[in-house]
């Protein structure tokens, strides 16, 4: 599969190679420098022909024996929005949709990492690099883009401007999939503070949930100089004797509040009923990953689960987002040939997410702010928060939204960005 990229102002050049990824790779071979590259996507149509023809050639599994999703996502919803995806999506626009926007690549610890970087009008607006998880991508915060670089015209302050940088994590997206061991959330963190400061930036604030909140919190155990805060939508906030309970499946203990109940309740079945996918990509990414490469079918059922399991749409993910964003993200990780790479991410981490123990937060030394969304996987309770985070100054919970925050609302989600990072910039200078 080849990729047409403007690696460098003014020259074209084109590259053919297995896939995105590896695209990406050999032209950063040619560029062990430290400079960042204007980046363009092209798919070659072939490529997209091949999906259709493989949508078409499906071999379906028997219809489920229940009649909820107790046994995994329901056959007729995959069927439907596959059979939209082999005849009606056009990938064409996702492509043209990321292109508008000023993409980039540079090379990192020998991988290239692809990114987006919009700058605000605001001279003196808080640069902040986000995140994004799995199963996410950069189109995660594409709809939060414009809240943040021009807030007036979205109902905020002139003064609340960010200027915003988004990364593919390695082995995600069209940034480069790493060949050699290490590339968990800390060596990534480190990364991410090379990135902003090869983009000029002497501050700024980092923004996660999911992967992204694992890699934003090792990036506060790092502090590195010119990091001012951290914000997370999906914290790390559990006490490690509740974490142990829950993983034994055990009842909830006496003596906790009802927020704390829920949040242990709400943990207690996400390990104990959907969190099969989680120990695979953990343990075995190698094995999933023969299926995520080569049925598109497979990786969208993979995928789409989870966009309907996590987000605040009952179960209904299309409540939230259309056919079409979510079909842009299932196809950005077939085109890129990352159903593997992306499932490493988990190996490579194989820690809790959810435990602040396993995360070391109490190690945290910089300001954490927290925003809490209904849907989440678990509400983070404020008195957990509180202890796991010595450093919070900030805890909001929010009135909708799920686990895909910046995604299912993005001025929401812009909102408690501006609100979160306004003391920061009081302290620091930046526009408030």
């Amino acid at each position: 599969m080849g990729f047409t990229m403007l690696v460098a102002a003014g020259h074209m050049r084109t590259a053919h190679a297995a896939d995105a990824a590896s695209t990406a790779s050999a032209i950063g071979s040619a560029h062990s420098d430290e400079s960042i590259r204007p980046y363009r996507i092209y798919v070659p149509q072939a490529q997209l022909d091949d999906l259709k023809r493989r949508i078409a050639q499906t071999r379906w599994p028997d219809v489920e024996t229940v009649k909820d999703d107790s046994q995994g996502i329901q056959l007729a919803k995959v069927q439907a929005l596959v059979r939209y995806w082999g005849t009606d999506y056009d990938w064409r626009k996702a492509e043209a949709q990321l292109n508008a926007l000023p993409e980039f690549v540079t090379t990192i610890d020998g991988v290239d990492i692809q990114f987006i970087h919009v700058r605000s009008r605001n001279p003196n607006a808080l640069p902040v690099i986000l995140t994004h998880g799995w199963p996410g991508s950069t189109f995660e915060f594409i709809k939060a883009i414009g809240p943040l670089t021009d807030p007036e015209a979205y109902g905020g302050r002139a003064e609340d401007a960010f200027d915003v940088v988004i990364p593919s994590i390695p082995g995600y997206g069209f940034s480069g999939r790493p060949t050699d061991l290490g590339w968990g959330p800390d060596r990534t963190a480190r990364a991410w503070d090379v990135l902003m400061k090869r983009l000029g930036y002497r501050q700024y604030v980092s923004q996660g949930g999911d992967h992204g909140s694992v890699i934003s919190d090792a990036l506060a155990r790092q502090a590195p100089n010119g990091l001012l805060a951290i914000h997370l939508n999906m914290p790390a906030t559990v006490p490690g004797d509740l974490m142990k309970s829950i993983n034994s499946g055990d009842p909830a203990p006496a003596g906790l509040t009802p927020a704390e109940r829920d949040a242990y309740d709400s943990l207690s079945t996400f390990f104990g009923r959907n969190a099969a996918y989680g120990a695979m990509m953990v343990t075995r990414p190698q094995t999933i990953g023969y299926s995520l490469a080569d049925s598109p079918s497979g990786m969208a059922a993979w995928m789409v689960e989870k966009f309907a399991q996590w987000s605040d749409s009952g179960g209904d993910p299309e409540r939230v987002l259309t056919k079409d964003e979510m079909l842009n993200d299932v196809t950005l990780y077939w085109l890129t040939n990352t159903g593997a790479s992306s499932s490493r991410f988990y190996w490579e981490n194989n820690n809790n997410n959810f435990s602040s123990a396993a995360q070391k937060t109490t190690d945290i030394k910089i300001p954490v702010a927290i925003s809490v969304f209904p849907h989440e996987i678990y509400r983070a309770p404020k008195s957990w928060s509180e202890r796991a985070y010595p450093t919070l100054y900030y805890y909001h919970q929010v009135a909708k939204g799920g686990h895909f925050a910046a995604w299912e609302q993005p001025q929401l989600f812009a909102e408690e960005l501006r609100a979160a990072f306004r003391p920061v910039r009081r302290q620091f200078g930046h526009g408030a």
